[in-house]
């Protein structure tokens, strides 16, 4: 998974996996899934992200073992 943060649009882009996109679909006005061919989710975009995310903290806790 990939984080970034573009401060001069102040929108953060989760990236899940490195799959083409088949569909973008809107939650809100300033949040869009990008899905792949099978429905899994490929990425996220976060528009507004300092008041809609709290991107100034980014903290990352695994809980018992990774699925695989």
């Amino acid at each position: 998974m990939k984080i970034k943060y573009f401060a001069e649009t102040d929108t953060a882009l989760v990236e899940f996996s490195e799959h083409a996109v088949s569909e973008t679909r809107e939650i809100n006005e300033n949040i869009y899934v990008d899905l792949d061919a099978d429905g899994n989710l490929v990425s996220m975009t976060i528009e507004h992200a300092a008041s809609q995310a709290n991107i100034a903290e980014v903290a990352y806790q695994q809980i018992g073992p990774v699925a695989g």
